[in-house]
């Protein structure tokens, strides 16, 4: 591909800057964006410079962040100016290249080698694009220079706030090899303590490590993770616009109680089932599978999966499968404190599917009609005009013109 010039652009502590910016009152005070302790969502999603060095850290729960900051300014969540701001940013980036790729709300890469002939150097565009973020939105980012995404992304992780960090072709080993193994993307926690039983815990350790021994460790993953510490990666940046193809459609809550019993669960796995259907409707996809994740009140958290007879669309279906796989395999050692629904193995509604020779075909179709009838109510009437009978003691509707339609089909059985 040749050498390329690769930016990844970082907003340094989003939430919490969006938050300083528009309420300048905020602004050289200790600041964390906080979800709602009463839903159970108490954690810090972000947080300020000043916050930062009193030792707040992302994920640590509002009353420990409280203690150890007492001065500290909890404000919640807006999501609607985060992702107007992250919208503006991006209008920035494009104004260099048409190769935007987002990785979440507040980071992308940008592909600028066929930029740097109207822009000046990857610096020049980098600089440029840190100093007019600053002036026209008031918020700062940290950019990471190189040849490929993976040593942009690491370079944007190096030095913060406010900075530019150069990752070249030769001088990377110096400057990444002797960084531990868990900076490198993709290397998650389970993947480090893994690699660490083998005596690999830097990056270059990594890079020198036998590929055969780290496919047979980590799977695939462990030659991809090997060909990114060795400096190889030559995945692109994609064009603006572009959409990865969808590879699994789940929907999962953080309960506002712990659930103590089947009931209880099969009630939420049920109302999770619903979205989750829709959603392979609107995609015109249709789940081969279904997985179920399981954290009990000790934030332990379990897996599950199993393929379906044949491939469905069907928010009963689904949520029947989950349970099955949830009556199996937790025993109630622990009350549950979160569960997510996963339709897997996808594939596209449109195409001919594999039938099941015990499979009742007419009681199937009469299903599909049903399902077909609740989505079009839904859509003319909204989300709560019919559901479940199950749920009727759980939902709460606000709109009290909307008409409660309870089907048959639709009652547990």
């Amino acid at each position: 591909m040749g050498l390329r010039t690769i930016l990844h652009s970082d907003l340094n502590g989003f939430y919490a800057s969006v938050e300083i910016m528009l309420n300048p009152s905020l602004r050289g005070k200790a600041v964390a964006v906080c979800g709602s302790t009463q839903e159970r969502h108490g954690i810090v999603l972000a947080k300020s410079e000043l916050a930062k060095k009193a030792g707040i850290k992302t994920g640590m729960v509002n009353w420990e962040a409280r203690q150890k900051c007492p001065d500290l300014i909890v404000v919640p969540p807006q999501y609607d100016q985060y992702l107007k701001y992250s919208k503006l940013t991006q209008e920035i980036y494009r104004r260099f290249t048409d190769k935007v790729e987002p990785f979440g709300m507040d980071e992308c890469w940008l592909d600028v080698t066929e930029s740097v002939g109207i822009f000046g150097s990857g610096m020049d565009i980098a600089r440029e694009i840190k100093e007019t973020v600053k002036k026209e939105l008031g918020l700062t980012v940290s950019i990471g220079l190189s040849f490929n995404k993976i040593f942009a992304k690491l370079g944007s992780d190096m030095k913060k706030p406010d900075a530019i960090t150069v990752v070249d072709e030769g001088t990377f080993r110096e400057k990444v090899w002797p960084l531990p193994v868990d900076e490198l993307i993709y290397v998650g926690r389970s993947t480090r303590n893994k690699l660490a039983k083998y005596g690999i815990c830097t990056i270059g350790q990594l890079a020198r490590a036998d590929a055969e021994l780290l496919q047979r460790v980590l799977g695939k993953n462990g030659i991809r993770i090997w060909i990114y510490a060795n400096g190889r990666d030559i995945s692109r940046v994609m064009e603006t616009g572009w959409e990865s193809p969808v590879k699994s459609i789940g929907h999962g809550i953080t309960c506002t109680a712990d659930l103590k019993n089947d009931l209880e669960v099969w009630k939420v796995l049920l109302e999770l089932s619903q979205d989750v259907g829709h959603r392979l409707r609107t995609h015109e996809l249709c789940a081969g599978g279904v997985e179920l994740t399981v954290k009990d009140s000790g934030l332990h958290a379990r897996q599950f999966q199993t393929r379906l007879a044949v491939p469905t669309q069907s928010p009963m279906e689904i949520g029947k499968t989950a349970k099955i796989l949830f009556e199996k395999n937790h025993h109630w050692e622990m009350t549950v404190r979160a569960v997510t629904v996963r339709a897997i193995n996808l594939m596209d509604w449109n195409d001919p599917r594999q039938i099941h020779l015990l499979d009742d075909m007419a009681k199937r179709q009469k299903q599909e009609r049903l399902e077909d009838a609740v989505e079009e109510i839904r859509r003319r009437f909204g989300k709560r005009a019919v559901h479940s009978a199950l749920l009727m003691g759980d939902i709460k509707i606000p709109d009290s013109k909307i008409h409660q339609v309870v089907l048959p089909g639709m009652m547990h059985e």
